[in-house]
């Protein structure tokens, strides 16, 4: 298991405290684009899903934007 996949194992297992550059780690990996907005704000994306996940540049990330980047991942098939 790589160091990506123990992130994304610990993000499932805990939603809290965490910050942008995981989820843009986690991301990539998956192939994930990620388009920040010119504001404060990062938008989620995946070519082979209908969702779309934004979440605000704040410090640290509310868990409700945490389990919807989950979702995310789950609806493109990882697990």
């Amino acid at each position: 298991m790589g160091k990506v996949e123990k992130l994304l194992e610990k993000m499932r297992a805990n939603p809290r405290d965490w910050r942008i550059e995981s989820l843009e780690a986690v991301g990539r990996r998956y192939g994930i684009s990620v388009r920040k907005t010119g504001g404060s704000h990062f938008v989620f994306i995946h070519p082979d899903s209908e969702l779309m996940v934004t979440v605000p540049f704040k410090r640290p990330i509310k868990p409700v934007y945490i389990v919807q980047f989950l979702a995310l991942l789950d609806d493109i098939g990882v697990e």
